[in-house]
């Protein structure tokens, strides 16, 4: 008995208040580390403050942002006579100097310029470049020369290739243009040469791999031909170099033929003869510029007062005579 009572009296007895709660901690913030957070801050945001370079550039009708890119990389320009680098940015002021290849860079005048956009019809034969050392004609041979800005191609046609090619004044157009995330419709007449059945064209518009990727025709619609020479209209929505003819070889098939016909909604105009060129009105530049989601122009150099059909086919008629004429001799 004395031992159960010793057990009992040795075992603790049980409390019924609650365990303490742990008042919850709070920390305190240094005044100082909230300074140092805002003026990381404010770094930034100056860092991001102005506009890159090859926008500027783009803009004032040097070329495309892609080129520029290019020359900045190469060290030809310059911003108040410092060496510029890719990625720059700058915060334009009244004295702000930017020289490329040494050359000022009139950012006033730019500004003001009116976006001008050419419909040219490329023959077969010309090169899509400023210049080539062989001697080539190039698509900017025939066009009408320009003060204060430059044409600047949207895009470009493979030598053996013909048709609709667009140029333009802004730079920051042509660039939107050409990027493959806006999806704009480039359409071609294309003749080819092979047996061409239903189960190809499936392929085709499904998809097919190519080396850079998986490419296909948004729309194929047979337009003609006989035999194993055909007529097909395609259509896509990017602008790969050859992307066209790699599609058709991947099944086989020869491209013997290749006009592009439409730009977005630009068609190419059946009294424009190949080597001509005639500038959009007001309605077809803003068409373009809202298709990429730039403001509208409210001005235009086309002379809206006259019979510009049968003014212009004059004027390019006799500029392809000469130009053929010029080569000629060469």
């Amino acid at each position: 008995m004395k031992d159960l009572q010793k057990k009992i009296t040795k075992r603790p007895l049980r409390s019924n208040s609650k365990p303490a709660t742990r008042k919850p901690t709070v920390k305190k913030i240094d005044n100082r580390s909230e300074k140092s957070i805002e003026n990381k801050a404010a770094e930034k945001k100056v860092k991001v403050e102005g506009e890159k370079l090859q926008k500027i550039l783009a803009r004032a009708g040097k070329g495309s942002r892609r080129e520029l890119e290019k020359v900045i990389e190469e060290g030809r320009v310059s911003v108040d006579g410092k060496i510029a680098k890719l990625g720059d940015r700058v915060q334009l002021a009244t004295g702000t100097k930017i020289r490329m290849d040494g050359h000022l860079v009139q950012l006033k005048a730019t500004q003001k310029d009116v976006c001008r956009i050419l419909m040219y019809y490329k023959p077969e034969g010309e090169l899509c470049t400023r210049s080539d050392p062989e001697g080539r004609p190039t698509v900017f041979d025939r066009l009408p020369r320009l003060t204060g800005s430059r044409w600047i191609a949207v895009g470009r046609l493979d030598i053996n290739t013909s048709g609709l090619l667009l140029f333009t004044t802004d730079g920051e157009l042509a660039n939107r243009l050409m990027h493959p995330s806006r999806e704009v419709e480039r359409e071609y007449s294309v003749r080819v040469f092979g047996n061409v059945d239903e189960a190809m064209l499936q392929r085709l518009r499904k998809g097919v791999q190519l080396e850079d990727g998986m490419a296909n025709f948004k729309q194929i619609k047979a337009a003609g031909g006989q035999g194993i020479n055909q007529w097909f209209d395609v259509t896509l929505t990017e602008g790969r170099n050859r992307e066209v003819r790699r599609l058709w070889e991947s099944q086989e098939v020869q491209v013997s033929r290749l006009i592009r016909i439409r730009y977005g909604n630009i068609k190419l105009e059946k009294s424009l003869p190949r080597g001509g060129w005639e500038e959009m009105d007001l309605t077809n530049v803003n068409y373009l510029r809202e298709l990429v989601g730039l403001p509208p122009e409210t001005e235009t150099k086309v002379d809206v007062s006259k019979n510009r059909r049968k003014t212009n086919v004059r004027k390019i008629r006799k500029s392809v005579q000469q130009h053929l004429k010029y080569r000629n001799q060469k």
